[in-house]
């Protein structure tokens, strides 16, 4: 049996006719041309399911035995409407191409046709092909970078530069290594990095190797055979055989003994897996995305990480920022929590009122985008904030409701006003608005007092409209 004929890449024209003579004819017509070209007798060959998003495009006969023209049109656009489809006819066969352009046929060529005929047809076509993968990859970026910003929320510097790395990172197949501080967000990086890759129908499987003892780590990790140790009582599939196809996301991996390092080293290198108790290679494609609070160089200098692993996953690499370095997120974020968290409990949405806003900035937020998830989740159920840092003074100016906040001891006056301005216009230029006096009114100040303040705070409004020109 035949196998069947792909839709290669590299491949531009795919030319189907019957007869070997004009199929032959044709074909040497187009490759002097500097044509890459693939020619077939028959249209069952083809396989039809890799249709979707091939760069080239399709002439075919008419008439042919088994699949015909029209069939084969049918055929193709169910796997992509858009793929441009030439039709050789016969001179009885024009009100079956008439039929065939109305189909979506890209064009149709009578016989007997000039070879420049042929070509102009096909060259006009494959210029119509890039422009619409080319429109259908600006549409994607674009659908995965709302994406990003949603999971991601943020507009400062180093989380737009995060996005951009995630979305140059999701696309290739290196492993990944992400740092961060506890709460930062690790496991949401994780799952964006999995959800924009072509993995993304594959599993995704998240461990915490600090969550794990000594003794179940290997097992849960690798698996076991069964009767491997006392109490294998039958075979278990570990993480890493179950992630197959998709991401594994070990978190926490400093935790890891230098022991299973080894074997996590090997794994990484060799891409197979041994079962415990076993001495079968299992052959495993999977994305390793491991992540750590720690600097694992330094661990490897005081001999706590193997430094053999620490190079191995110190290729690609991403740093997510705690919140006390993106403080002018941070209004943004409590209130995309508070939103989501009175939707899920169906509360009508609270407002903070300056001395609440005062004390989520002077906030250190330890706990990072988890601490202040919790706090947004506490108001929205009408909850006291409840912020708690050892390092922090309470202030001295009640709140209407008699509630204390704190403000921080580690910065003086005026870097706290200014980091509260700053986070209060980054707050409003969050908001729906159609031009720069919009904001301005919002915020109760002169249009070119705010201009001076965003150029003071590095701040940009991108919604401008014509009547923001000084």
């Amino acid at each position: 049996m035949t196998s069947p004929v792909p839709f290669d890449p590299l491949t531009q024209i795919l030319l189907i006719d019957d007869d070997p003579h004009l199929r032959q004819a044709l074909g040497q017509t187009l490759d002097l041309a500097g044509f890459k070209i693939v020619t077939l007798a028959d249209a069952r060959t083809l396989d039809m399911a890799r249709a979707r998003d091939w760069p080239g495009v399709v002439v075919s006969d008419i008439r042919m035995p088994g699949i015909d023209g029209l069939e084969l049109l049918a055929q193709l656009h169910a796997q992509d409407a858009e793929l441009p489809v030439v039709l050789i006819t016969g001179h009885g066969d024009v009100p079956l191409a008439v039929q065939a352009m109305r189909a979506g046929a890209y064009d149709f060529l009578e016989k007997p046709f000039a070879n420049d005929a042929l070509l102009d047809s096909v060259r006009r076509a494959l210029e119509v092909r890039r422009l619409v993968l080319e429109n259908r990859s600006l549409r994607l970026a674009l659908a995965e970078r709302k994406e990003l910003q949603t999971r991601l929320i943020g507009q400062t510097p180093a989380m737009a530069r995060l996005r951009e790395q995630i979305g140059a990172l999701a696309s290739i197949h290196a492993d990944v290594l992400i740092l961060g501080e506890t709460g930062a967000g690790k496991e949401v990086v994780a799952r964006a990095l999995h959800d924009l890759s072509n993995r993304k129908d594959g599993p995704f499987v998240a461990i915490n190797a600090g969550a794990l003892a000594e003794s179940v780590v290997e097992s849960e990790l690798f698996g076991h055979e069964q009767g491997a140790f006392t109490g294998a009582q039958k075979r278990r599939i570990g993480k890493f055989e179950y992630a197959n196809g998709g991401t594994l996301f070990l978190d926490e991996i400093e935790s890891m003994s230098l022991d299973v390092q080894v074997k996590l080293l090997r794994l990484l290198q060799e891409r197979v897996v041994e079962r415990l108790g076993s001495n079968q290679q299992i052959p495993l494609d999977i994305r390793v995305v491991a992540a750590t609070k720690e600097d694992l160089r330094q661990a490897a200098d005081q001999g706590r990480f193997r430094a053999d692993l620490y190079y191995r996953l110190n290729v690609a690499t991403l740093r997510i920022p705690p919140l006390r370095e993106r403080s002018e997120d941070i209004l943004t974020l409590f209130r995309h929590f508070t939103e989501a968290a009175s939707a899920r409990h169906h509360l009508p949405a609270r407002e903070l009122d300056p001395s609440q806003r005062a004390a989520l900035m002077a906030h250190t937020w330890p706990g990072n985008v988890r601490e202040l998830q919790n706090a947004a989740e506490r108001f929205a159920l009408g909850l006291d904030l409840a912020l708690d840092n050892t390092d922090q003074a309470v202030a001295d100016t009640p709140t209407p409701t008699g509630r204390m906040f704190e403000l921080s001891s580690t910065a003086n006056l005026s870097e706290q006003v200014e980091s509260f301005e700053r986070a209060l216009i980054a707050q409003e230029l969050s908001r729906p608005h159609t031009s720069l006096r919009s904001v301005a009114e919002a915020l109760g100040l002169p249009r070119k007092t705010l201009s001076d303040k965003l150029k003071k705070h590095g701040l940009h409004f991108s919604g401008s409209t014509a009547d923001d020109t000084e």
